[in-house]
């Protein structure tokens, strides 16, 4: 049973940012980082299987927005290298949880220097910088807003209302550091935020180009398949209605339930063989691990 953790274990770990081997979570001894071990956002973030499925239902989520879309379509090499995509957004969503406070504060001056680079017109017309303060809100809300959906589903739906609002409270530092303005801090903030943004959503032929682009990319071995197209779905399901709607991605009720399931059955043996997650990386360096 150990050989099959270890190789469940390394391909999970191969799709992560501790694959680009950069930050040393264990390190320096006693350090928080920016939120500590009693936050909820360690509590959050901390879980694989709710995570990878939160995350890829915000990225969709986030391609609804045309600028977003275009930032995305400009400048990102999705196309050749989705993998590596995924690594760079896992190292800094990890490393900003759970890192030191100097290697958290590192990631932030590195994507705050990246977002400068990117500028460009949308389809539409529009100028659209990264750096923009209402567009980083929108990336940082569909993303937190799916991390939180996805937690409530597959890790922890006792989560209390206190605990959801003090996520929202705690994580968004991150992205006021980035530049971020006018934060939901709240579960009733991100509600209401969502559905202001709703209008200023549209889907068109690049997001749909996007979408099928992520569907079909190859995962990194034959194991790792089933599993991989297993979270594509879920991301997909955990979507809001409207998102789905408008993405084409229409799910039915049976469906929708026979991905719940799967997705209950996988992530217990997913957490089994992680015990070298950044999660735990950070508890050993705090020395509750």
């Amino acid at each position: 049973m150990e050989a099959l953790r270890r190789r469940i274990e390394t391909q999970v770990m191969s799709l992560t940012g501790l694959a680009l081997g950069q930050l040393d979570l264990e390190s320096p001894k006693g350090d928080p980082g920016l939120f500590g071990p009693d936050s909820v956002s360690w509590q959050v973030h901390g879980d694989f299987p709710s995570m990878l499925v939160g995350g890829i239902s915000a990225l969709m989520l986030q391609l609804l927005h045309p600028l977003a879309l275009a930032g995305v379509w400009d400048h990102s090499n999705f196309r050749e290298d989705l993998l590596g995509r995924l690594r760079r957004t896992s190292q800094f969503i990890s490393g900003t949880t759970f890192g030191s406070t100097r290697d958290a504060n590192w990631l932030i001056d590195k994507v705050r220097t990246i977002h400068l680079k990117v500028v460009g017109t949308a389809a539409d017309g529009r100028p659209y910088a990264a750096s923009d303060p209402d567009l980083l809100t929108w990336v940082h809300v569909a993303e937190v807003s799916s991390f939180m959906a996805a937690h409530l589903r597959y890790r922890n739906p006792h989560l209390s209302q206190a605990d959801q609002d003090a996520y929202y409270n705690e994580i968004a530092l991150i992205a006021e550091r980035l530049g971020a303005r006018d934060v939901p801090r709240s579960c009733a903030q991100i509600e209401a935020y969502l559905q202001r943004m709703r209008p200023q959503l549209h889907c068109d032929a690049r997001s749909l180009e996007v979408i099928d682009i992520l569907l079909k990319a190859p995962a990194p071995s034959r194991l790792a398949a089933p599993v991989g197209k297993l979270m594509l779905r879920a991301g997909i399901e955990l979507l809001p209605g409207w998102g789905r709607d408008m993405l084409e991605l229409q799910q039915g009720p049976l469906s929708r339930r026979l991905i719940r399931v799967g997705i209950e059955r996988t992530a217990p043996v997913l957490r089994w063989a992680m015990r070298d997650s950044s999660a735990h990386r950070a508890r050993r360096r705090m020395g509750i691990e």
